[in-house]
């Protein structure tokens, strides 16, 4: 990773502070954040031949918002999360799915064997992640021709409300190049970015909810959170759509790469998706686990 990369994608939040610092706001953050956008799956469809037979890893999948979504589509799911709270809210509201599992660990140490994934998702997360540590990881659990996607929601601030919103609540996670390092990473190849608009009703608790649910806004002491909730519930007044709600529109960025061919870490050899019984080969053709084709398997050049 470059310099440069470095410099805009690494925050200076230390690895502690950044896996507790949600966990009083757990009920918040599972109230107010929005999900994301069915196109983006029907993209993963087309554009990398995403399967229900795919498995997928979510790093930093929090409450289950990303998992949600690719469980619905018929994916089993291990959740790699490092904070409790969160972890739990996560598995409770997602018992509902067979293909759901979760383990305590982080984008830089996963706990997972090595090629165990076909696809390996951040939703909102990736800014959080020690980089240098983290890529690797990614690369290692990796199977061959894995895909990795980065997906964020991002507030559209070409609008002047939905500006002056941001200006209140901050906008440390609305980041302008959140793939600078995957793109100059050796560990994987072409980055594609796409992007899709959607719309979160919000009303007056909601608003206060996803405030709440901010980072910036967790580690402010109570006054300080009690003076920002007092700002954006006077702006949501000002706004004068009361039981109405207010339509906060977002523009949602996905990223996907594939791993380059590279030698794989046999040190973690037990999947935590095992249940100990001996299913035979890795799929039901007798081959070695390899991520299943897609449309785009054609050669890909990059010319970087």
């Amino acid at each position: 990773m470059t310099d440069d990369a470095r410099i805009l994608l690494t925050m200076t939040h230390s690895s502690t502070d950044a896996k507790q610092r949600f966990s009083s706001r757990v009920a918040a953050y599972v109230a107010a954040r929005p999900s994301y956008p069915k196109e983006g799956l029907a993209h993963l469809r087309d554009a990398i031949g995403l399967t229900p037979a795919w498995q997928v890893v979510d790093l930093g999948s929090g409450t289950g918002i990303s998992s949600a979504l690719f469980l619905g589509n018929g994916n089993p799911v291990v959740g790699v999360e490092p904070n409790g709270p969160m972890r739990e809210a996560a598995e409770q509201s997602l018992r509902g799915f067979a293909g759901f599992r979760s383990v305590e660990g982080s984008a830089e140490d996963t706990t997972l064997p090595a090629a165990c994934a076909d696809l390996v998702v951040a939703a909102q997360a990736f800014h959080w992640f020690d980089l240098d540590r983290a890529l690797p990881e990614v690369a290692r659990v990796l199977v061959p021709g894995g895909r990795i996607c980065l997906v964020w929601n991002q507030r559209d601030e070409k609008i002047p409300w939905v500006r002056r919103l941001g200006a209140l609540i901050g906008t440390q996670e609305q980041l302008r190049d959140p793939a600078q390092a995957l793109i100059f990473s050796e560990l994987f190849g072409f980055v594609e970015e796409r992007e899709f608009s959607h719309w979160q009703t919000v009303d007056r608790k909601t608003i206060q909810d996803l405030v709440l649910s901010r980072s910036n806004v967790a580690v402010l002491d109570d006054e300080g959170r009690a003076a920002k909730l007092a700002e954006v519930v006077a702006f949501y007044d000002d706004y004068g759509r009361g039981m109405d709600g207010m339509q906060l529109p977002y523009v949602t960025r996905c990223f996907t790469a594939t791993a380059l061919d590279r030698p794989h870490d046999t040190d973690r050899a037990t999947d935590p998706t095992d249940d100990g019984v001996d299913d035979g080969p890795d799929d039901a053709t007798g081959r070695p686990r390899t991520r299943p084709d897609g449309p785009d398997d054609e050669l890909l050049i990059d010319f970087r």
